[in-house]
């Protein structure tokens, strides 16, 4: 039996993901703040689904996360850690502190505290081990006008799956990142719809996006691999989208 937790399973990739967990045999917990998503999810997974409320930015909701999971399965062997947030796009010199910790906390502290323990409950565990996989962004490579907060989180993200990926070698923990770019959720749907999404040089086109069903495939293959291999970095992207050109 293996076992997994999706954060922010509620909607979106997430979901997409928890879903595609369910197909290749895992056991999923489903985490994300609010209950009726995850209940609806759970009812179309099955038996083999755990709906489990939680707050990531909060220590003591996620330590109950974990420890409600450990007595439901007995075991963790893959945690997606994909809760995150959006602030309204801004300028630097337009954006509000509020804003700036509402994006830390949730990106990248809800993440730390996920991972850590995560980190706990796999170096314990027997047989022991298992494999965090986080939801960075494009953004960590080339962000977006307007979103400082956003990019600065994802930008952290890749630092700390590296130095989990190394914390995790002698306990058999492997991290790796998987960065999206424009999957189909409610969010990026307006990518593709009326005036578009801002680009660099301060224009609005409209941009190619692409099922989430690939992140779900991508994880899922993440997810299956040995702990003696690891994919420390994936991107997977609508093809059309432009980002690989000058923009």
């Amino acid at each position: 039996m293996r076992v997994a937790i999706v954060t922010g399973a509620g909607s979106g990739i997430g979901r997409a993901v928890a879903l595609g967990l369910a197909g290749a045999g895992f056991r999923v917990v489903l985490a994300g703040r609010r209950a009726e998503p995850l209940e609806r999810l759970a009812g179309e997974i099955g038996p083999s689904a755990l709906a489990l409320p939680a707050d990531v930015t909060d220590e003591g909701s996620v330590e109950a996360l974990f420890a409600e999971t450990g007595r439901a399965f007995g075991r963790l062997d893959v945690l997606f850690n994909n809760a995150g947030v959006f602030t309204p796009a801004a300028s630097i010199d337009a954006v509000t502190l509020e804003d700036w910790r509402r994006s830390l906390d949730t990106n990248l502290t809800g993440l730390f505290l996920c991972t850590r323990a995560a980190f706990c409950m796999m170096k314990a565990q027997t047989p022991r081990g298992g494999r965090i996989i986080n939801n960075g962004s494009l953004s960590a490579h080339v962000p977006r006008p307007g979103s400082a907060p956003y990019t600065a989180t994802k930008h952290a993200v890749t630092g700390l799956t590296r130095a989990t990926a190394l914390d995790g070698r002698p306990f058999d923990i492997a991290c790796g990142q998987i960065d999206i770019g424009n999957a189909e959720t409610e969010m990026t749907r307006k990518f593709a719809e009326g005036e578009g999404a801002r680009q660099a040089d301060g224009s609005m086109r409209r941009e190619a996006i692409m099922d989430a069903r690939h992140v779900a495939d991508a994880v899922v293959y993440m997810a299956g691999l040995p702990l003696s291999a690891n994919v420390l970095s994936m991107s997977v992207m609508a093809t059309g989208m432009p980002y690989v050109g000058r923009g």
